[in-house]
């Protein structure tokens, strides 16, 4: 992954021991570590980065896939991405039975582990405190915390308006969250120090007058004056994008205008279904926006939040299992995006987004996410990498003996069963997708927990978030 503003490499050579950081005063980097599945967690990275930089600060940025052993983070990506195209429902099973359990399988847990050495010696000297937007780099990191082998404060910033257990992680100081809903429902589910920052986007999403719409729909080539209906659906372009498409435009409510990311088998198969303004990868997402009057999305990631700060009326449909319907709920609870469960509403609530004062409505409490900046994230995480954390009883979590000392042939062991683990549920994952394998699947739900390693995007081009 690119690091913003520094050259270091974070890399040293194998079998090296790695030392402990320690921050005596406050030093002026800051590290975030993300993980490029999707594009969501990479881009709020990428963002918390520019703005952290444009504070004064240092910033490295790294990719916990890049640092997974034994170069499984290819792995983890490719058994994630399969699983959500070809078999949704395994990974709603797989989302709610680590929901329940408060955590993910040996296996997951058993390769983060394996992690943490890499982890710390990316960590370059200076470091005064480190940042995750992931929820398995914060169980690297709070478990580092814990042992006393990191001790410089961590934070999460929560990157999704729903708080699966995994994304609270024990040993974790601070967790930033984007609205009062997921910062109540990360201390429902044990987070101790949680603050309500607001959310991050790109500068350039923001509202925009008629004559910019004018010229972001010239640009496009759409319409002039129809309504349009901006579908998206992540990187991946996953969900039933095609059966939405063909909603929007049967009910007759808006134009869709749909966005399929890298899957250009999709952005084809609209093409010939007659869905005209069907696109692959888009790189100014922020004027498509400013084109639209509504957007449709079924994951509720970065994009949702991109929307809100363009003040554009979001509405959650047919969202993909497991984090896309925990926001969907999480989002219509704070009030800044409908949840259209009955296909029969769809005409109705986008008519009501588009034209009525619910869109009104949406689009005022969107912004109001955004009203603050100088009580951000990066703003809250600049003011704890400089001046340490705010509570009297802050300091590092107790060290837990033992952790400091594994044996380099346990980690090998460790590293070769969870090898074997995700190919295991790489081809798994197809054979059930194929022969509808009921007892496979249960067998890889306990196995692996692929949400350590999900919900969704070195920086990336913007445009398409999970």
């Amino acid at each position: 992954m690119h690091h913003v503003g520094s050259t270091v490499s974070g890399s040293a050579p194998a079998g090296a021991v790695p030392s402990t950081r320690t921050a005596t005063t406050p030093s002026g980097r800051v590290v975030i570590v993300s993980a490029s599945v999707g594009a969501g967690h990479d881009g709020a990275a990428a963002e918390l980065a520019r703005r952290l930089v444009a504070d004064g600060l240092v910033v490295d940025r790294y990719d916990l896939l890049d640092l997974l052993p034994a170069r499984l983070g290819r792995a983890v990506k490719e058994s994630y991405h399969r699983m959500l195209v070809r078999a949704p429902w395994a990974y709603q099973r797989i989302y709610s039975s680590t929901e329940r359990a408060g955590g993910g399988g040996p296996a997951a847990r058993a390769l983060l582990r394996a992690a943490e050495d890499r982890v710390l010696r990316a960590l370059p000297t200076g470091t005064g405190a480190v940042v995750s937007t992931y929820p398995g780099a914060s169980r690297v990191l709070g478990n580092l915390r814990l042992a006393g082998r990191l001790t410089v404060p961590v934070l999460t910033y929560l990157t999704d308006f729903s708080v699966h257990p995994l994304w609270v992680a024990e040993g974790v100081d601070v967790h930033l969250a984007a609205h009062a809903v997921p910062a109540a429902q990360a201390r429902a589910v044990g987070a101790q120090d949680v603050r309500v920052c607001g959310p991050v986007a790109d500068p350039r999403f923001r509202p925009c007058d008629a004559a910019e719409r004018g010229r972001a729909r010239a640009r496009f080539g759409l319409p002039e004056r129809a309504p349009l209906a901006l579908l998206v659906a992540g990187s991946w372009g996953v969900g039933p994008v095609r059966q939405v498409a063909l909603e929007l435009r049967d009910c007759g409510a808006a134009v869709p205008v749909v966005v399929c990311g890298r899957n250009k088998a999709l952005a084809e198969q609209l093409r010939a279904d007659g869905i005209e303004h069907s696109f692959g990868w888009v790189d100014d997402m922020p004027g498509l926006m400013h084109a639209a009057d509504v957007l449709v999305q079924n994951a509720g990631g970065l994009t949702s939040l991109e929307a809100f700060a363009a003040g554009l009326p979001v509405a959650s449909y047919r969202c993909i299992p497991g984090h896309g319907l925990t926001n969907a709920a999480a989002l219509d609870e704070a009030g800044v995006a409908a949840w259209i469960r009955d296909p029969a509403d769809l005409k109705a609530v986008l008519c009501e987004l588009i034209e009525g004062p619910r869109g009104l409505r949406q689009r005022e409490g969107g912004l109001a996410l955004f009203a603050d900046p100088a009580s951000g994230p990066a703003a809250e995480i600049a003011r704890v990498q400089r001046s340490g954390l705010s509570h009297p009883s802050a300091g590092p979590p107790t060290p837990r003996a033992g952790r400091h000392f594994r044996r380099a042939h346990r980690r090998l062991a460790v590293t070769a069963a969870t090898a074997c683990t995700l190919w295991a549920c790489a081809v798994g994952t197809g054979i059930e997708t194929a022969y509808n394998g009921s007892n496979l699947m249960h067998a890889i739900g306990h196995g692996l927990d692929l949400d350590d390693a999900a919900p969704g995007h070195g920086p990336r081009p913007e445009g398409h978030h999970s």
